[in-house]
């Protein structure tokens, strides 16, 4: 039994392509076995109705926090193993059967490469090359998509939720405790919208902020604009 959380806040556009990919790939991966949880979190959009729509367990709750979204799913999920799915992110069963393959063969969790979908400033392709040459070489997984066992989300205590921002980077140092971490050599798919709405400015005044205050700066909401101002795209971005 596989459970898929994505976690949502104001995600109308990107849903409904994300859970239709998660739905194609467990079909074939998982044999029918699995469920869909979407935790919506505060929204004020359609994505808890185009969860329901789409037969997906609703979560709601009230935090405006990815961790605690992201633990919330994580406490209902019935699945033996957990993979963690960003709204705007699409998998396919490459990387369901890759995941699965991973903890069967003694791995504690896992992570996959990124492809960033729709055009992006060249400056962020640079960029993006060189940040995730140094992040998947340091073996730690992208929040966009994570994946371990209920019971290894569970020993580790799931997500820091003291932490608005990072809190991927605490859990796959915590799984890794526990055993070997493996990051897929497929990439996943993720939206690009950030790089697209923000200035170079803004990208980078809040990454620097992030680097070099650390876990203080991560603590609060109130300086992570780009993470928590809701702002969206109006449309669904195709690769």
């Amino acid at each position: 039994m596989l459970s898929f959380v994505v976690p949502a806040y104001n995600e109308e556009f990107e849903l409904p392509r994300t859970l239709e990919a998660i739905r194609a790939a467990a079909e074939i991966a998982a044999d029918g076995q699995y469920e869909i949880i979407v935790v919506d979190d505060a929204s004020t959009d359609r994505t808890a109705a185009l969860a329901r729509e789409a037969g997906a367990k609703l979560v709601s709750i009230n935090r405006r926090q990815i961790a605690a979204a992201r633990n919330a799913g994580g406490r209902v999920a019935s699945g033996d193993i957990l993979f963690l799915v960003d709204a705007d992110t699409r998998i396919n069963q490459r990387h369901v059967t890759g995941a699965v393959a991973a903890l069967e063969a003694g791995y504690s969790g896992g992570s996959s490469r990124v492809h960033i979908e729709g055009e992006i400033p060249t400056w962020s392709k640079i960029c993006l090359k060189f940040f995730c040459l140094v992040y998947f070489g340091l073996n730690l997984g992208a929040g966009a998509f994570l994946f371990t066992t209920k019971r290894n989300f569970d020993t580790v205590g799931g997500f820091d939720e003291s932490l608005f921002v990072g809190e991927e980077v605490y859990l796959s140092l915590a799984l890794r405790k526990l055993g070997r971490f493996r990051i897929l050599a497929e990439p996943i798919a993720t939206s690009g919208r950030k790089l697209r709405m923000y200035s170079t400015r803004e990208i980078l005044t809040h990454l620097f902020r992030v680097l070099f205050s650390g876990p203080r700066v991560a603590r609060s909401r109130k300086r992570l604009d780009i993470w928590y101002d809701g702002r969206r795209e109006t449309e669904s971005t195709s690769t």
